[in-house]
């Protein structure tokens, strides 16, 4: 028995009915745009007011996600009827006023641009030619974002200038100290060293080695070896450090720990560490360079120079080069995939001293027993460009990032500086001169710091040079704030990417470059190896057609069809031979008599 519903209830919905619904609204792209920038009017929406709620008609659209009345759920998605619809905001319209990408500079695209555009492509196949055009599609933007990003690098290196013809090389260490914050003024206490210059390693005759990070003067590890210490180098982190001893060669790590002693490096003079390759190059004094591939362990080749004692080398950090000095006053440049040096030059009359190369791998310097400080041009001239005579022969030297020279002559550290950082140094008047209480024993510029640190007898010192360091580092490549974590992910991707020693030589971009010579000597040899040419021109395939063209019949018939003409082709050129060896036996004198042997020439 039905009962009457309560006055003032709502009415519950009966069987088979659908509950109130209401019209979807519109989105805000669906509304009329106001905005003028917006184009043209659309038409007109009908806006719903707050009221009862509306039924939908048994002839219109049914909902979408319908479900049956009743339940919790359904009550509980109804909203009540005094609920009221808000239009929403409608979006600016508005067009940009300068679309696409930024526009680059030409100069500053260029000089970021690494593909010669005076060499044409090769006459090569289409898809190769496409990878090719691909290739230097890609060059080109990539070139172009380098320049635009450029304005990001807001640090400017900065240079010491005198005042009113000032010369800059009489102001002493003392007044650039006062002159500085305090944060540069306290990195005068010591040498740096690593590949981002945080961390510090030092040898001494007598056997002490140490290592410890200079920016907090906390101390890594401190041994005695007992021996003298010739030369030390950091590996590919700060993890690691070797150290050529009197005797042989030894593997440290961090903690002072003894990790390998290399016998077949014996009696080693200097060390060089190739980050990208994983090698270790020493020279020793036997006249062996020798290259240690440190990922594995093992020595990827032992080349004799022929020379008698090496106590002279410097790496080009552009190409991995390794440039030796001998006593005849030649520099000699040797890679691991040769056995003769790659080129010699004569820079001097006496014996080398001391070689660097800068950092863009364009300028080499070099000093001699005969007093003669010299810059030479590696960009395959190898001629000098500069030369200046020094009270005595500079026995250290050593290029910043930025392309200053530091010698060390006796006691005296002189530094020249150039014009820009592709302009090498100019040798007529020095840009700082600082004197020190010993004799000096090595030279090396702190990277991304304007700082040089000095080893002498008398200890250590470190020097403010205002723009020695490059002011803008990249952080995916020598990162000098990068956590425990960073250092081990970046070791890692550097294995993978390591490159190999027989790439190197003296031009890296030559690696890319179609050796035309070897490819035909190639081709040559594998006709001859396989008594064919499996290059030569591919037999005659008719295409298939279609509407019932491609029976077997018609494809014969086509196949026999180019053949016919390829055998009349080559009648034809047999044809005309002749024709032309008739013409010159004709065009021959008459006076002389044929002979009998006149048929073998043929």
């Amino acid at each position: 028995m039905e009962t009457a519903p309560k006055p003032g209830g709502s009415v519950p919905p009966k069987k088979g009915r659908l509950p109130a619904m209401r019209k979807k609204p519109r989105r805000y792209w669906e509304e009329e745009a106001t905005s003028p920038a917006a184009g043209p009017p659309r038409k007109k929406t009908r806006t719903l007011e707050p009221g009862p709620t509306r039924r939908k008609s048994a002839n219109g659209p049914k909902p979408r996600n319908q479900r049956k009345p009743g339940g919790r759920k359904a009550a509980q998605r109804r909203k009540p009827d005094s609920a009221c619809l808000r239009p929403l905001p409608v979006p600016c319209q508005a067009q940009d006023p300068f679309p696409g990408p930024a526009p680059a500079r030409v100069d500053a695209a260029r000089k970021f641009c690494r593909i010669d555009r005076s060499e044409k492509l090769p006459r090569a196949k289409r898809k190769t030619r496409s990878k090719l055009e691909a290739a230097e599609a890609q060059e080109e933007e990539a070139s172009a974002r380098a320049a635009r990003s450029e304005l990001l690098l807001a640090e400017e290196p900065g240079f010491l200038e005198g005042e009113d013809g000032e010369d800059t090389a009489k102001i002493l260490q003392t007044d650039i100290v006062e002159a500085v914050d305090i944060a540069s003024a306290a990195k005068v206490s010591l040498r740096r060293g690593g590949a981002e210059g945080l961390h510090l390693a030092l040898g001494g005759h007598r056997g002490h080695v140490a290592a410890l990070d200079w920016v907090t003067k906390k101390l890594m590890c401190e041994i005695n070896v007992m021996e003298a210490v010739r030369d030390i180098q950091f590996l590919h982190s700060e993890a690691l450090f070797a150290v050529a001893q009197n005797r042989w060669l030894y593997i440290y790590d961090n903690q002072g720990i003894e990790l390998h002693c290399i016998r077949r490096c014996d009696r080693v003079t200097q060390l060089e560490f190739l980050p990208f390759h994983f090698l270790l190059a020493t020279a020793s004094e036997t006249g062996f360079l020798t290259y240690l591939d440190v990922s594995v362990g093992k020595i990827v080749t032992a080349l004799n120079a022929r020379a008698g004692r090496l106590s002279v080398m410097a790496q080009n950090p552009y190409n991995a080069v390794i440039h030796l000095g001998h006593s005849n006053g030649t520099v000699s440049l040797w890679s691991p995939a040769m056995k003769e040096p790659l080129a010699k030059i004569l820079c001097h009359r006496g014996g080398v001293r001391a070689v660097a190369v800068d950092s863009t791998g364009t300028y080499m310097a070099t000093s001699g027993l005969d007093h003669q400080l010299k810059i030479f041009d590696l960009r395959g001239t190898f001629q000098p460009l500069s030369a200046r005579t020094l009270p005595q022969g500079a026995g250290h030297l050593a290029f910043s990032q930025r392309g200053l020279l530091a010698a060390g002559v006796g006691d005296v550290v002189n530094i020249w500086a150039g014009q820009g950082k592709a302009s090498p140094p100019s040798l007529e008047q020095p840009y700082l001169t600082h004197r020190l209480s010993g004799h000096v024993h090595g030279l090396q510029f702190c990277p991304f710091e304007d700082v040089l640190g000095v080893g002498h007898s008398g200890g250590i010192t470190s020097m403010l040079v205002p723009g020695a360091a490059e002011p803008n580092f990249d952080g995916l490549e020598n990162n000098p704030y990068r956590s425990r974590k960073q250092r081990q992910e970046w070791e890692v991707k550097a294995l993978l990417e390591k490159v190999p020693a027989e790439l190197i030589c003296l031009d890296p971009r030559a690696l890319a470059q179609v050796d035309v010579v070897t490819l035909e000597q190639q081709k040559k040899e594998r006709i001859e190896r396989l008594g064919y040419d499996p290059d030569a021109k591919a037999a005659f395939q008719p295409k298939p057609k279609q509407k019932g063209r491609s029976s077997t019949a018609s494809l014969v018939k086509r196949k026999k069809k180019v053949m016919d003409q390829e055998h009349r082709d080559k009648v034809r050129q047999s044809l005309e031979q002749k024709q032309q060896q008739q013409k010159q036996e004709k065009a021959k004198p008459t006076g002389v008599r044929p002979s009998a042997l006149d048929r073998f020439m043929h």
